[in-house]
């Protein structure tokens, strides 16, 4: 259980897991004494609800609103999680890439909603952690093609963002074929031509 409520923690704030173990710790402890004492079980989970809900009016009311034109004041709160990891030393690094990461991606007029999925991490083998770049764009994952002739860079392209598959897709059963005239053979061949045909007028395109 508190496996599961410390990677809870994680994933809704990102921090804070051991002091939520520490707290969920002490209340197991107390309910223990409490159990002792002849107190019924129904009675404690009561008042640990009433307790919760105490929790948040007073956290709510200790709440400090920020702007998200307070980039600095982000930077801040992004840096206090980051201190307590591995990473501490890099901690204003990190802070800085994740505020305008997020910055870039999120809808000014809906500021509580904001999709991860539109900020990609690309990891590559070598370099530090000072070598980390924020690229306000797309980022195509892919070795330059021969068949561009080794092009690296173009100003004013046109992207076709293609969402199926242009060759024909591979088969996972294993097959062979039988030939046992000439027949069949010279069939064989004019598939293949014309499938190199269109292969061919396809790249023209």
């Amino acid at each position: 259980m508190l496996v599961k409520l410390s990677k809870s923690q994680d994933s809704t704030a990102g921090d804070g897991t051991t002091t939520i173990f520490d707290i969920a710790s002490a209340f197991l402890h107390q309910c223990i004494s409490l159990l002792s004492y002849g107190i019924h079980p129904t009675v404690i989970f009561d008042s640990l609800h009433k307790v919760a809900l105490k929790t948040v009016d007073v956290l709510t009311a200790m709440v400090v609103p920020v702007e998200l034109s307070d980039r600095e004041s982000l930077i801040k709160f992004a840096s206090t999680p980051l201190n307590s990891k591995v990473v501490s030393q890099y901690s204003s690094l990190l802070a800085l890439l994740t505020v305008d990461s997020v910055l870039f991606v999120v809808d000014p007029a809906k500021p509580d909603i904001v999709d991860l999925e539109d900020i990609k991490i690309v990891k590559r083998l070598g370099g530090t952690v000072d070598d980390i770049e924020l690229v306000k764009g797309l980022v195509f994952d892919k070795k330059v093609g021969h068949a561009s002739d080794g092009l690296t860079r173009m100003e004013n392209a046109k992207i076709a963002i293609i969402q199926f598959q242009i060759s024909p897709p591979k088969t996972d059963i294993e097959q062979s074929i039988m030939v046992s005239d000439y027949v069949q053979m010279d069939r064989i061949l004019k598939e293949d031509r014309l499938c190199s045909i269109v292969y061919v007028r396809l790249q023209r395109m």
